[in-house]
């Protein structure tokens, strides 16, 4: 059997690795775009504040330890289009500017996205940059110890902003960020958090400029100087846009189902409206679990996840998509955040009724002092209050406490209610925690409100 493998990104890279895993024999075409394979985005911040010192380390593999494997790895070769009766695609190598046709048995399209452009004039401006990929990832570090760059303008507040705007501030830059949205991060986090978070990026020589619109960018001798939105204008030596992405599928467009959005319509097998081609990561939806949903929720957990599912399915197997929570961390200069499921600011755009209790606490008991790692915690827990099931949940801590949210990802998964989360066995030490943990506090203060 041959198997065709587009794409070399989270989903691709684990759809090949679950195809050697099984059935190494397999015949496997990889094909990335690109001249470097697997380069990890998520992995960007740690290469530009130089904690990774080595930009081609950020990388799931190599081409030629691939290839050592047995995978026929190809750099630099675009597959433009696919016909699924026929079963070829078009490959464009790009080096020489010739085009052939490939058979598969079996293709596995892990399209991805690309960076969502503002709609404004002056995007053509030089120093107006994007923070996605490896190309990018250069360019942005050269910009850390520019001296000509005083003045960053990083627009979209979510996880990639932030990144982008710690990095430049730690870099000695003066940053402006800008959302449409009233807070940063309100994507992942509720007010309770975004507000301790706003004070921390703020004492760290970054201005949120938030609730506001971008509707020009200016420049003189062809450069960016300055960022305009509906409410100010913004002195802007370098702009790096992070306002979303967008699903790179418009070369498939006329050969498989796609939402209004542009996404590839699958199956819980992951297959397409094609038979034989299968589709994962950051261009599809995946089943949400606190909903029974499907949502577009691009992270490399949910692509890899789909990479491997449809690798067991390419090999015969049927295995469907499980749902998932949704599940993410952050760092944000010294705080640690994770969320996962639903959240208050999240639930109503999700058809959910939800409550939530809040609650704070330390890390370990009273008598550890803070100089032994004693924090505080901010723990918040969303739930159904009709039928008690846990729903989502969000931690921060100057402690990095956030692997607190995998449990509650798997209560979610499980459908465990506050009642079971209550008296929940978690292990108690007085230099890692508290005899209660904070899951289990949280719960208890949920079902003693809803008992009221």
């Amino acid at each position: 059997m041959k198997v065709i493998v587009v794409g070399s990104s989270h989903g691709g890279y684990e759809a090949v690795r679950g195809i050697l895993a099984e059935q190494p024999d397999t015949e496997i075409q990889w094909y990335e775009k690109g001249d470097f394979i697997s380069f990890l985005s998520c992995g960007m911040q740690l290469y530009l504040e130089g904690v990774v010192k080595n930009v081609n380390s950020v990388r799931y593999a190599t081409a030629k330890g691939m290839r050592a494997k047995g995978v026929n790895v190809f750099v630099h070769q675009e597959v433009t289009s696919v016909n699924p009766d026929a079963h070829t695609v078009t490959v464009h190598n790009l080096d020489d500017d010739s085009t052939r046709e490939e058979k598969y048995d079996k293709l596995i399209l892990s399209a991805g996205a690309i960076p969502a452009s503002i709609p404004v004039s002056g995007r053509d401006l030089e120093n107006v940059y994007a923070m996605r990929g490896r190309d990018w990832a250069i360019r942005l570090k050269a910009k850390t110890v520019d001296p000509d760059v005083q003045n960053v303008t990083v627009i979209g507040a979510g996880y990639i902003g932030i990144e982008a705007a710690e990095v430049f501030s730690k870099a000695g830059k003066h940053v402006t960020l800008i959302d449409i949205l009233p807070r940063p991060l309100a994507l992942y986090l509720d007010q309770e958090f975004t507000d301790i978070l706003e004070k921390t990026l703020t004492d760290h020589n970054i201005y949120l400029a938030t609730g506001q619109t971008v509707k020009e960018f200016t420049g003189k001798d062809g450069k960016v100087t300055t960022v305009k939105t509906d409410q100010a204008e913004y002195p802007s030596d370098l702009v790096v846009e992070t306002a979303g992405i967008k699903p790179n599928t418009n070369w498939l467009k006329d050969t498989l189902d796609l939402t209004d959005k542009g996404l590839v319509k699958v199956d819980d097998h992951l297959q397409t409206s094609q038979p034989d081609i299968y589709a994962v990561g950051d261009s599809t939806k995946v089943p949400f679990a606190p909903t029974g949903k499907s949502l577009q929720i691009a992270l490399a957990t949910n692509a890899r996840r789909q990479g491997r599912i449809a690798a067991k399915n390419v090999l015969g197997h049927d295995m469907k998509m499980p749902a998932v929570s949704g599940s993410s961390a952050l760092s944000v200069f010294d705080y640690h955040f994770a969320s996962t499921g639903l959240k208050e600011g999240t639930s109503a755009a999700n058809g959910v009724k939800t409550q939530s209790a809040f609650v704070t606490d330390t890390t370990q008991p009273p008598f550890v002092p803070d100089a032994a790692g004693n924090q505080q915690v901010y723990f918040k827990l969303t739930f159904n209050p009709e039928n008690h099931q846990v729903l989502g949940a969000q931690i921060m801590s100057k402690r990095d406490v956030t692997a607190n949210i995998n449990a509650i990802s798997l209560a979610i998964q499980g459908k465990m209610t506050l009642d079971d989360l209550a008296y929940a066995d978690f292990f108690f030490q007085p230099g890692f925690d508290r005899p209660w943990n904070i899951m289990n506090v949280a719960a208890q203060e949920a079902l003693q409100k809803l008992a009221q």
